[in-house]
């Protein structure tokens, strides 16, 4: 005989079974959840609403049951010396009696006296139905007279009743003690109940269908937003035009929503034309040297095929040309790259403490290489910023070739750094009001200016360069109404490192 341990009881599957309910739940439609959802409130709604109704109205009718039998008037009715010793004795004695004219209202049906001594049961004449006789019954003797007692009974035949009992003194007030037992059958209440159940039931289930009916629509109606929002994604992700829109109603989360999507479209759609203006524009810029470069290669080339070499002054200074345009290439694309920055992700930078005025002075020092018949007049002030030192100095270097550029022979550029501002203003032609809100957009360049050379960059990347810095940088006409223009630098710091 071996000893093999039995198997444990089988454990009910009721995690996987929540498990599964909740997948199917999960992979249903959002419309179809909400209506799921809508019907199962509604329906514990309804049925919380019938179970509390069904039971308000079970507490009424027997409320009024048992406040009929309180009320029920009790005439003093004199027994016999002897009743029948047992209930159905008692209810067949009844049967063979009728009531006599003298005694009609004198007695009251569904009414039975039980005398202790000798021990027996009365019945009024007529009686045909008598309440069955539980021992607790006897209790009631601990109470005084008269006070009532209710419980549920039952009739001898079987039927349900709801009985009162108290005791009296039979005969008169010092004869024995009499148990009075005073019924009422409750089928009717209890058939009235039934069918209320079965009312209620049907108002319930019909409500179910109903609000399962009116969840769809109201899913539906809800989530039009949603679908005409999941149409355009579709349509854009379909076709990747982006820019479309949706339209927005009222002020709820949907519209929210919508409102959010919109945004984010149009701000795609700006992003998009920003890259292919970008584009364009640097395909725009990058012709012209490559054009140039390619017209001095193939005369180049031409003249070793023919056999016909250029004279060395001609070549010496075609070379000169072609480095020229190398270089001139060579910044456009380092400019591009710096341009870059903002619509990719950006670089590791160099992050520090900076001394701007030593910046100014590096970048003063070689603005005076690049115009060696300007008078540059400057006055730097101590102050310390941070941010990198690349940028920061690419974009002060910028702003004063911007200057160069722009100042005729022999004229002046000021150059001052006074708690933080820092400002350079030439002499020049100046800028048309027209045009001050343009000067900082990519590749863009006066008409008046087109003839000079330059890429339109260069005031980009000093806007970029002091925004990431947290300061500000304006451009605009000098302040005290002569000709040139200022350009204004402001960039948070202090006068000492710390």
């Amino acid at each position: 005989m071996s000893d093999a341990v039995p198997p444990p009881p089988l454990v009910p599957p009721t995690v996987p079974r929540r498990r599964r309910l909740l997948s199917w739940y999960r992979a249903r439609s959002l419309r179809s959840r909400l209506t799921f959802l809508t019907a199962a409130a509604v329906a514990v709604a309804i049925a919380l609403s019938a179970l509390a109704c069904w039971f308000l109205v079970e507490k009424q009718l027997y409320g009024q049951v048992r406040n009929d039998l309180a009320n029920t008037q009790l005439q003093r009715v004199r027994l016999p010396p002897v009743c029948p010793a047992t209930l159905d004795d008692a209810l067949k004695q009844a049967q063979r009696e009728t009531l006599g004219p003298e005694q009609s209202g004198s007695a009251v049906r569904d009414t039975q006296f039980v005398v202790t001594d000798p021990p027996g049961v009365c019945l009024p004449p007529g009686t045909t139905r008598a309440v069955v006789i539980e021992a607790d019954d006897a209790k009631v003797f601990q109470l005084p007279p008269n006070h009532s007692v209710f419980r549920s009974g039952h009739y001898t035949n079987g039927a349900s009743a709801m009985v009162r009992v108290f005791w009296t003194h039979a005969n008169s007030p010092t004869g024995p003690p009499v148990l009075v037992m005073v019924a009422t059958p409750t089928e009717p209440v209890e058939n009235a109940l039934q069918k209320l159940a079965l009312i209620l039931g049907g108002v319930a289930l019909g409500g179910i269908v109903l609000a399962g009916i009116a969840g769809r629509f109201v899913a539906r109606s809800a989530l039009k937003p949603v679908d005409q929002l999941t149409d355009v994604v579709e349509h854009i992700a379909r076709t990747e035009e982006v820019g479309a829109t949706i339209p927005v109603q009222g002020s709820d989360e949907i519209a929210r929503l919508a409102t959010s999507f919109n945004s984010m479209s149009t701000a795609l759609a700006n992003s998009r034309d920003r890259q292919t203006r970008l584009i364009a524009d640097a395909g725009h810029e990058l012709r012209t040297p490559l054009t140039s470069l390619r017209t001095n290669v193939d005369l180049l080339i031409r003249s070793d095929d023919t056999g016909r070499p250029l004279p060395p002054a001609t070549r010496t200074k075609l070379l000169g040309n072609m480095k020229a345009q190398m270089q001139e290439l060579t910044g456009l694309i380092g400019d591009l790259l710096q341009l870059s920055r903002p619509d990719s992700p950006r670089p590791a930078r160099t992050l520090a403490v900076v001394a701007l005025h030593e910046i100014a002075d590096r970048a003063v020092a070689r603005a005076k290489l690049r115009g060696p018949g300007l008078v540059f007049e400057t006055a730097v002030g101590p102050w310390y910023v941070h941010g990198d030192a690349a940028a920061l100095e690419r974009a002060v270097i910028n702003l004063l070739d911007n200057a160069v550029k722009y100042s005729p022979p022999g004229g002046t550029i000021d150059v001052r750094l006074d708690q933080g501002v820092l400002t350079v203003r030439d002499h020049g032609p100046g800028i048309p009001p027209d045009e001050l809100q343009y000067v900082f957009d990519r590749f863009w360049r006066s008409p008046s200016s087109r003839q000079l050379p330059g890429s339109g960059l260069g005031l980009s990347i000093v806007a970029q360069s002091v925004r990431e810095a947290g300061g500000e940088v304006s451009l605009g006409p000098a302040a005290d109404g002569g000709p040139g223009a200022l350009a204004t630098v402001r960039l948070p710091g202090g006068p000492a490192p710390d």
